[in-house]
């Protein structure tokens, strides 16, 4: 299955979502953000090189406390990139391990209908404030469009209870709330799982809830 992590904005927390639901599906995160990488590098090919036609996406997944096929951060790299090698790559490393998150492009910029297009299923991250729910619908319209069903709604760094009904009824997919707790935002620089280091915690409850849901897709 190939799931893809997207929102209607920039900072709402998308990359830490896709790295925890990748590490509670044990699934490989690949960073298709081309221009804004935000998970963890390290050495060796990343997917700038697998995109240029230098490395193989397979043999540049990373292993770690989750799977990444992470993404270069050079402009140099971005540019040399072609975007339409994408779904092939993807392609591969979901026949490879069976399970894909793709930490899309944050908005509507073109090259997020490319991992949309690849994905068999979609889940949003919206922040908690008013017209975070508008960005939402906009993202969900694309990914029907490209036949990614939404299977769940992440309302991220949550405060104080969301309205999650109307949420709910809006979208037409469950939604989960992820309170503020540090070590989400952490999880990702640290390397460090919320399933992993805090499971017993509300984000780790989160998580597990929106493991949950994605599993359910599979026998709709």
């Amino acid at each position: 299955m190939i799931l893809a992590v997207t929102g209607g904005k920039g900072g709402v927390g998308k990359s830490t979502v896709a790295y925890n639901l990748g590490a509670a599906l044990d699934a490989v995160v690949v960073d298709a953000d081309l221009g804004m990488a935000d998970l963890p590098g390290g050495h060796g090919p990343d997917l700038h090189d697998v995109l240029a036609g230098r490395a193989d996406a397979v043999e540049a997944v990373r292993e770690g406390p989750v799977r990444l096929l992470p993404c270069g951060r050079s402009l140099a790299g971005a540019r040399a990139a072609d975007v339409t090698e994408l779904v092939a790559a993807v392609q591969a490393v979901d026949r490879e391990y069976g399970e894909v998150v793709l930490d899309c492009p944050a908005g509507m910029r073109a090259d997020a209908g490319v991992p949309l297009a690849v994905a068999d299923a979609a889940v949003v991250v919206a922040s908690p404030r008013p017209f975070a729910l508008a960005d939402a619908v906009r993202t969900r319209e694309l990914a029907r469009e490209l036949d990614a069903p939404l299977v769940g709604v992440v309302v991220n760094r949550a405060v104080d209870e969301p309205p999650v009904e109307t949420i709910a009824e809006t979208l037409g997919a469950p939604v989960t709330t992820l309170p503020a707790d540090p070590r989400v935002g952490e999880s990702v620089s640290e390397e460090k799982p919320v399933v992993d280091v805090a499971p017993d915690s509300r984000a780790a409850a989160g998580i597990s809830e929106l493991e949950a849901a994605v599993q359910s897709c599979r026998s709709v």
